[in-house]
C-alpha cells in the first residue's frame, strides 16, 4: 500500500499542479514524528488531494464522510490513503476507535471540525467532534489553514492557474478536569480551537469567527516558549481563570507488534 500510495500522490501532485500554484512551504512547520491532530478548515474537493499529495513523508489519516465511498474515484483515493469513513450527526464508535488507533500509530489524524465544505472560503462554525479525540488521546493539535480554491472554477473557466495558500500554525493540547463536560464547555473549547484556525487565515476568510477579540485560551494551553496563534494575528487573549490541574491522560491503545 505504501508503493501504491507513493505512485499515486506523484501522479495526482503532477496533475493538481498544472492546474493549481500550491503555496506549500509552511508544510515544514510539521512535527517530523509523533502523534498529531491536524484541524485544518474545508472548502471543496480538492482540499483532500492536495493535503495529502503534499505532505511528503508524513503519514496522514483522514476523517471523511461515509459518501466519499459512493464515487468511485474518490473510493479509491480515500482507499491508498487509509481514510476513515465516519457518519456524520451520530456517534460513530468505529470512526473514534480508529481515529484513535490512527494517533497510536503516530499518524497525522487530519479532521475538519466544520463537518462539511464551505465552497465561499468562509470559516463556518465548528462542531465538538474533535475535543474526545484530543481529550482522551492527548495528543496536540495543530491548526492548518487553507484558501484560494474557491476561486478553482471561476479560474479553470479562464484558463487560469488557480493559487492554494497553507498555512501551518503553532500546535497546542487541549487541558480539561472535567471528564463529563458540560454543553458550555464543549462549546467554548471547539471555539477556542476553531479562533486559533480563524488567525492564521487572512481576515475576509474568517467567517464565523471574525471577531478575534472575541477569542478565550481556557482550555488551549501551548508548551513554554511557543507562541499563541492569536498573538501572531496582533490579538492578546484575556488571561484564563485559575484552574485545577489537569487529570492525568489515558494511555492510546498500542500498535500490535509485527
Amino acid at each position: 500500500m505504501n508503493l501504491t500510495r507513493t505512485i499515486v500522490n506523484g501522479i495526482l501532485r503532477a496533475l493538481l499542479r498544472t492546474a493549481i500554484r500550491v503555496d506549500d512551504a509552511d508544510l515544514a512547520k510539521l512535527p517530523a514524528e509523533g502523534p498529531l491532530i491536524a484541524a485544518l478548515n474545508h472548502i471543496n474537493f480538492l482540499d483532500a488531494p492536495l493535503m495529502f499529495t503534499h505532505c511528503g513523508s508524513r503519514h496522514i489519516a483522514a476523517l471523511a464522510k461515509t459518501e466519499t465511498w459512493d464515487n468511485p474515484l474518490f473510493a479509491f483515493l480515500f482507499n491508498v490513503w487509509e481514510g476513515i469513513p465516519i457518519n456524520r450527526g451520530t456517534n460513530d464508535r468505529r470512526a473514534f476507535d480508529l481515529s484513535l488507533k490512527a494517533l497510536a500509530d503516530r499518524k497525522i489524524l487530519a479532521i475538519a471540525p466544520e463537518g462539511t465544505r464551505s465552497g465561499t472560503g468562509q470559516l463556518g462554525q465548528g462542531h465538538a467532534g474533535i475535543l474526545p479525540l484530543a481529550l482522551r488521546s492527548g495528543a496536540p493539535i495543530i491548526p492548518v489553514a487553507i484558501y484560494g480554491t474557491e476561486k478553482f472554477w471561476e479560474n479553470i473557466k479562464r484558463l487560469r492557474r488557480t493559487d492554494f495558500h497553507i498555512v501551518v500554525g503553532n500546535p497546542f493540547r487541549l487541558v480539561s478536569d472535567d471528564r463529563v463536560m458540560g454543553r458550555d464547555e464543549r462549546e467554548q473549547m471547539i471555539s477556542e480551537i476553531m479562533y486559533q484556525l480563524a488567525a492564521l487565515l487572512p481576515p475576509s476568510y474568517r467567517g464565523y469567527y471574525a471577531d478575534l477579540s472575541k477569542a478565550t485560551e481556557t482550555y488551549v494551553k501551548f508548551e513554554p516558549g511557543i507562541e499563541s496563534n492569536l498573538r501572531r494575528a496582533g490579538v492578546v487573549p484575556p488571561p484564563p481563570p485559575p484552574a485545577p490541574a489537569a487529570l492525568p491522560r489515558i494511555p492510546l491503545p498500542q500498535p500490535p507488534e509485527n
